[in-house]
């Protein structure tokens, strides 16, 4: 019998795809890609056209002939790498690297790892698709480019080590900018006036809000004119029901989840990192082991920026809606207009078998963390295709001389989606009975006070929001927000506080530099427009050598001058308290590839360095001292004493600063299917559980 080969990137994704063919199937990993550029030079030739120089990456060697040696039974091979660009530029290096062209070779792709499916992609396989592989090339030879000839200039500037990505660059900005804001914001004081009126024919009160005065806006600038203003309301008498208003509306379904969606869901609800969503996600696309079914694909591929479902998954989610919650919740399918960049070749993600694999079926054949995250991306499903959410909605006004106050509020009639996916902004029902008013009735002040409020400054960007924004201004593309600002965040060019981005000094000054002497780089516009451009190579309505010829023509002068011009740039180390025990000084922070480490300023005459361990609030019930966080070897957080080895407290429990109520021993954090408090005396077993929202794992 024929011998098919089929190459696809992880083991986990082989094992998958293996159930669903017979035995004249073989199916391997290439653990990803096997050629790239060289990470000790450009390896992009400036002088010949920009063209690349490809090398094997090192370690891929042994695979490589292991793949060879597959290739060389097979009678035909299946090139079924993920369906994007860089899955499409990793099977081209795999043709290139296994010598491909002496056997029948074709590409096939998927959306989802199904039986149907990937049988599906078999019978229409086809040739590699060289738009795509440009597409990728050009925005990895454009990047390598951007990130190799700015870096140095850092390097020389300011200090080494610094990088000046093309993505991350304009990322930086918007956080640069935001941080711009917020300085510049001037506070402002303003009040507000609430009251309660008593309902003469109606039973209870009627909360109300002053929104105008003499027919104008209310805008009270300080306590002094809050306080007149009430005075004149209470001589003021009996208010009138001038107008009263009842009234419906819907609210639509959310739609599926995209990638950047996914990850600000996950992020606000789940406390999820983006790279942290998109590993857990990758893991449920490629496929995990599910019992009594072996190994299962639980969702669609997972870098898309679509919304469109395919009618099968649709007509399946409908019936299951009907049959489970009622005819009346079931929603019409209606497909967005499709607006901007977005590519319409992937669905959005999905669960691949939403009917089938129900969240509490699978449960236990996942990781906590995967388990939250399939529930997630299934109840968004599932809620998109059902019916809009039903309110029920009042408005008063209520008039007495040249006041006007207004009472309004609403509730859920008939909740529709909201049965399966309750929205993080959930509005809160503040319906109040106006049965028996009437327009005409009089009602009495029974309750006024005013409230003062101040102006806010922008938010600081959370990586959800950033993530938005990134999305909105065209930077980058879905595969591109995780690691963007994942690089922001080891480069030490922004911190996190709690969920909040911060600009470090040194990101400020990265900015500073790269906004003033490569412009474009940083521009918003300029970055979205070279996407779009990249799609165009994609379509094949652009020559891919052309974009990367008319980048280079402008950018490389600003090299030269940057060079030239810019001064050196000093940045002091932040000095600490810690005192280094060769020679005395205080030790500094320093930031290295795996992030801060503290360092002796006495470099090179001291050498002494040792890790940094982020200290949390909570003290070390043998001796006192400061507990903090840790890793073994194999990478497992800990908790121990910042006197260990000498004081030999370790925990794989979180420690708190509350203790026990019943024992007044310390009180631990243990995560779980729930999270709770436990007392850490084994035979006191007091145990309190902790509200969801209050829910942080954030890596």
């Amino acid at each position: 019998m024929a011998k098919n080969l089929v190459i696809v990137e992880s083991p986990a994704k082989a094992k998958t795809i293996k159930k669903f063919l017979g035995s004249s199937y073989q199916v391997v990993a290439s653990n990803g890609h096997v050629r790239d550029l060289p990470k000790s030079q450009m390896g992009v030739d400036l002088d010949h056209d920009f063209e690349p120089k490809y090398i094997t990456i090192r370690g891929k060697g042994e695979l490589l002939s292991q793949l060879k040696k597959e290739v060389k039974k097979a009678d035909k091979v299946y090139l079924a790498t993920d369906p994007d660009r860089e899955g499409e530029a990793i099977s081209w290096h795999l043709k290139y690297a296994l010598n491909l062209d002496q056997i029948p070779t074709q590409r096939i792709t998927f959306n989802e790892i199904t039986k149907e499916a990937v049988k599906g992609a078999i019978k229409q396989a086809r040739d590699i698709d060289m738009n795509l592989v440009n597409a990728q090339q050009a925005r990895r030879i454009l990047d390598r480019v951007v990130g190799y000839q700015i870096s140095p200039v850092l390097w020389k500037k300011v200090k080494k080590g610094l990088s000046a990505g093309r993505v991350q660059s304009a990322a930086l900005k918007l956080l640069c900018d935001r941080e711009d804001e917020i300085a510049d914001f001037i506070q402002e004081e303003f009040w507000s006036i609430e009251a309660q009126f008593g309902k003469c024919k109606a039973k209870g009160h009627l909360g109300a809000k002053l929104t105008a005065i003499d027919k104008a806006k209310v805008h009270i600038e300080n306590g002094k004119d809050s306080a007149s203003i009430i005075e004149r309301i209470r001589g003021a008498g009996d208010f009138l029901v001038e107008d009263m208003k009842k009234g419906k509306r819907s609210r639509k379904a959310p739609l599926p989840f995209t990638t950047s969606t996914l990850q600000q869901e996950a992020s606000k609800r789940l406390n999820f990192t983006p790279q942290k969503t998109m590993r857990i996600a990758q893991q449920l696309y490629e496929g995990v082991e599910v019992k009594g079914a072996g190994q299962v694909g639980l969702i669609t591929y997972l870098r898309t920026d679509s919304v469109r479902i395919a009618e099968e998954a649709h007509n399946a989610a409908v019936l299951f809606i009907e049959e489970t919650y009622g005819r009346e919740y079931a929603g019409e399918k209606k497909e967005p207009e499709k607006k901007g960049r977005i590519q319409d070749a992937h669905e959005a993600i999905r669960p691949t078998y939403a009917t089938d694999y129900l969240p509490a079926k699978v449960e236990d054949s996942l990781s906590r963390d995967q388990f939250r995250l399939y529930k997630l991306i299934w109840e968004r499903f599932m809620a998109s295709r059902m019916s809009p959410a039903e309110y029920e909605t009042y408005q008063v006004k209520l008039v007495k001389n040249e006041f006007e106050f207004t009472a309004s509020g609403s509730r859920i009639r008939f909740p529709g989606f909201l049965k399966v996916y309750q929205e993080q902004e959930e509005e809160k029902e503040t319906y109040e009975s106006i049965e028996g008013l009437e327009i005409g009735d009089q009602v009495q002040l029974k309750k006024i006070e005013g409230l003062q409020h101040f102006t806010q400054p922008p938010a600081r960007y959370t990586e959800a929001s950033l993530v938005k924004a990134l999305e909105e201004n065209g930077v980058g593309r879905p595969s591109t927000y995780a690691p963007t600002i994942g690089i922001l965040l080891t480069r030490n060019y922004i911190a996190k506080e709690k969920k909040s981005l911060f600009v470090t000094e040194l990101g400020t000054i990265v900015n500073q530099i790269i906004s003033e002497y490569f412009k474009d780089i940083v521009d918003i516009h300029f970055t979205a427009q070279m996407e779009e451009s990249l799609d165009h190579v994609e379509e094949g309505t652009e020559e891919w050598k052309q974009v990367l010829r008319d980048f280079y023509v402008d950018f490389a002068p600003l090299v030269e001058v940057a060079m030239e011009k810019l001064e050196k740039v000093t940045i002091q180390d932040e000095v600490t308290d810690v005192i280094c025990e060769k020679c005395g000084r205080n030790m500094v922070l320093k930031y290295g590839r795996f992030g801060k480490f503290y360092a002796c300023p006495g470099f090179p005459e001291c050498r002494n360095a040792k890790p940094y361990f982020e200290a949390i609030d909570a003290k070390c019930p043998l001796c006192g001292g400061q507990i903090q966080m840790k890793k073994t070897k194999k990478g497992r957080l800990y908790y121990g004493c910042e006197n260990n080895p000498e004081c030999g407290f370790m925990s794989w429990d979180k420690p708190t600063d509350q203790t026990c109520p019943e024992c007044g021993s310390m009180l631990y954090e243990k995560v779980g299917k729930k999270r709770k408090l436990i007392c850490s005396k084994e035979d006191c077993g007091y145990v309190k559980e902790l509200p969801k929202e209050e829910e942080e794992t954030d890596e």
